[in-house]
């Protein structure tokens, strides 16, 4: 396979969300990825449907939308973790791999022989990474976890949906699983960081994440904004908490989302507009005077917003360098030029459906090129092929 990881194997035993998107990260890479399921179910995103791929026909496979969205690029193998026989097998792969992602509930690898001192002694230079809700250690290491959750637990649906007193107000969780998906790319970075190590000191290396401590870190702005000011964030809607204006507007035809990020943007919104006096006014010039007096000017945009078109005003503003858009329906973001001239939509040969779309890796490498051709495996369909590979008889 192509991409700058093509000389690495990465030994996956997760499911789900979190370690699948880290998973499918090395794999769009170009990292062998070893995908182990259990047999004759899989991972459970499998079932996760509707919606499912059809075949030519028109009738369902077994395939849902959610297990197609993180697992491209993997070679799956069946195996029982339960029975020693599979164990040994997964002992096996580890002993010539370079990565495990796993996201078992804590201790029950130990009580495999597949924790980390266990593929240790196989590997001495293995790099293990655990992703747990709550990590190894402290009182709800054994907790369960789900995305959903740990969005309200880490705080982050305090601070998403419409402020009090407004239409539709009240928390809101992000429309994607987005705790899974940054547990996932911090899982491939520091995988990746560990790798870099390895080719300095020799040395694997063991790392414990958790899903609560992601949702933590990535408050970003708005925890400092708490604790530098003492005041707890607040939900504000689609308004920013610290550059003004950025919100959602409605046109007269739709909404737009206006991203003013400086003084000088105001400045050409407020003549687009035709009101090339706000730039001047003392409450307007500078962003700091515009958070705080954001409610006189939040209702000045809001009525001459309302007098023109989405089209007509995104026109203007993009002519002018002032960053807005649409606000697109996920459709319309495919048929979105740049989205397309990108080809970040692309369909795969797959062995039932025949094609599969899958929205593909933003990163470009002018070196190692990425290539995406091998759609997300069928339930077990490496299986004999990978161990065909390893030397190993199937497992009982």
């Amino acid at each position: 396979m192509a991409g700058p990881l093509s000389h690495v194997r990465v030994l996956d035993l997760s499911r789900i969300m979190a370690g699948p998107w880290a998973g499918q990260v090395l794999a769009d890479l170009g990292a062998d990825v070893i995908k182990v399921e259990r047999p004759g179910v899989g991972d459970d995103t499998r079932t996760w449907g509707p919606p499912f791929l059809h075949d030519p026909s028109g009738k369902p496979t077994r395939e849902a939308g959610y297990y197609l969205s993180v697992n491209r690029g993997k070679r799956s193998i069946t195996l029982d973790l339960d029975k020693p026989e599979g164990q040994a097998i997964v002992r096996a792969i580890a002993a010539r791999s370079d990565i495990v992602l796993e996201n078992f509930k804590v201790g029950t690898l130990k009580r495999f022989g597949l924790d980390y001192e266990s593929l240790k002694a196989v590997n001495p230079k293995i790099i293990y990474c655990s992703i747990t809700g709550f990590g190894q250690t402290g009182p709800k290491r054994d907790a369960a976890a789900y995305d959903f959750m740990i969005q309200a637990m880490g705080g982050l649906m305090s601070i998403t949906g419409e402020r009090d007193g407004m239409p539709g107000a009240g928390p809101q969780k992000v429309g994607v699983p987005i705790v899974d998906l940054m547990t996932g790319m911090y899982a491939a970075v520091g995988v990746l960081a560990a790798l870099a190590r390895r080719n300095e000191t020799g040395q694997g290396d063991y790392i414990d994440l958790a899903m609560l401590d992601v949702q933590a870190a990535f408050l970003a702005n708005q925890a400092m904004n708490w604790l530098v000011s003492g005041n707890a964030p607040k939900r504000g809607g689609n308004r920013h908490p610290n550059i003004q204006p950025q919100d959602v507007f409605p046109c007269a035809d739709g909404f737009i989302a206006l991203a003013v990020g400086n003084d000088g943007q105001f400045a050409k919104l407020a003549e687009i507009l035709g009101h090339a006096e706000w730039s001047r006014d003392e409450r307007f010039a500078t962003n700091p005077s515009r958070v705080r007096n954001h409610p006189a000017l939040d209702p000045l945009l809001r009525a001459e917003f309302g007098k023109r078109t989405r089209v007509e005003l995104a026109a203007a503003l993009e002519a002018a360098g002032v960053p807005c858009s649409p606000i697109n329906t996920v459709p319309e973001v495919f048929a979105e030029p740049q989205v397309q001239h990108r080809q970040m939509l692309r369909e795969l040969p797959h062995p039932t459906a025949g094609r599969v779309p899958q929205v593909v890796s933003p990163l470009n490498f002018a070196n190692a090129p990425l290539a995406f051709d091998r759609a997300p495996p069928l339930l077990g369909e490496q299986t004999e092929e990978v161990l065909r590979e390893f030397g190993l008889a199937p497992a009982g």
